[in-house]
């Protein structure tokens, strides 16, 4: 599939980091549940509006990748947001199997460091 360059109107009001790069969190709809945080490039922003599939820059692989096209585990993109900043954009979006690659749901199951108040682990 040939997808379209990212819209100027958004591009212009991205922030990139000295390779190109700007952070994605991508969180569930629904519950609001942080499911993790990657990076993107114009390309894989471009490419997730134009599909609405979770398409993020692997920075150890230096490529794209849509989010479980190998894994079978996907994300269906709802809405994209850009912060105040312009350096981040959060993804909404349906989650099909695990969001880690540790096969949690979430990229944030693991460790607590801290306890929300009056609760216990």
């Amino acid at each position: 599939m040939t997808v379209p360059p990212l819209d100027e109107s958004v591009a212009g009001r991205l922030k990139r980091d000295a390779n190109g790069l700007f952070a994605a969190v991508a969180q569930e709809r629904g519950t609001g549940r942080v499911l993790m945080v990657a990076w993107m490039n114009d390309d894989a922003l471009a490419h997730t509006l134009a599909t609405r599939k979770a398409t993020y820059f692997s920075r150890s692989r230096g490529e794209r990748w849509v989010k479980g096209e190998t894994s079978g585990h996907t994300q269906y993109v709802h809405s994209v947001r850009l912060d105040c900043d312009g350096d981040t954009v959060l993804l909404e979006v349906d989650q099909v199997g695990a969001a880690c690659h540790t096969g949690d749901h979430t990229c944030f199951d693991a460790d607590e460091i801290l306890a929300p108040e009056g609760l216990t682990s």
